[in-house]
């Protein structure tokens, strides 16, 4: 039976909650979990060069530039797993924060040096800086997959980028450059400009406009 939010975790805290459609907040009382460790290094969009490979590895040799995301394992026995679907599997492990194979704890990509399992690594374009392509890594890794998977990519197609933000803003470039017709819908007329004259957006919609 799932518990209540007050009682989910051992830390008792405090918060205010939307829970109508209203919209309006309200106190509500929840849990927090523990903390399992204050020696937390993050960082999950990682670029770099290779130094060393196992006696395994079959796909990158040194001096290769690699890249390295937000999971650097799972359980790989799962069906999620079979379908190249990893990060939907139960054991998936988080590149920092999380519990490794071996019980110790994954550190992230703010140090010299890190290790991770091929299947983990992507090659990284010889012909583009490291420090020009680590920022942008995780949002063009999840806009692109969405498109792709989706079939949103096909020339001629339409589709509708909601938001302006970090994502937005790879969506509406990725659909551009596979010929889709992309029409920016965002709160802010302010961003019109942006979408269209930078970005190349065929249209934009003001959300809250009643016209």
């Amino acid at each position: 039976m799932a518990k209540s939010p007050e009682l989910e975790h051992p830390n008792k805290a405090f918060g205010w909650a939307a829970r109508d459609p209203s919209g309006v907040l309200s106190p509500f009382k929840i849990s927090r979990r523990l903390l399992l460790s204050y020696k937390s290094i993050p960082g999950h969009e990682i670029v770099g060069i290779v130094i060393e490979v196992g006696s395994k590895v079959e796909k990158f040799n040194v001096g290769d530039k690699v890249v390295v995301g937000c999971m650097v394992g799972a359980g790989h026995s799962c069906d999620n797993c079979a379908n190249d679907l990893e990060n939907y599997c139960p054991i998936m492990i988080l590149t920092y924060g999380a519990t490794s194979y071996d019980g110790t704890i994954t550190y992230g990509g703010y140090s010299d040096v890190m290790v991770a399992e091929e299947r983990y690594i992507v090659r990284f374009p010889d012909n583009l800086p490291l420090d020009a392509g680590a920022p942008p890594l995780c949002a063009r890794i999840r806009v692109n997959s969405s498109l792709q998977h989706f079939g949103f990519t096909k020339p001629g197609m339409h589709i509708g980028v909601v938001g302006l933000g970090g994502l937005g803003h790879v969506a509406v470039k990725f659909a551009k450059a596979c010929r889709v017709k992309v029409t920016v819908i965002s709160t802010s007329p302010n961003k019109k400009e942006e979408a269209i004259e930078h970005l190349g957006a065929d249209s934009f919609l003001v959300s809250c406009d009643p016209d």
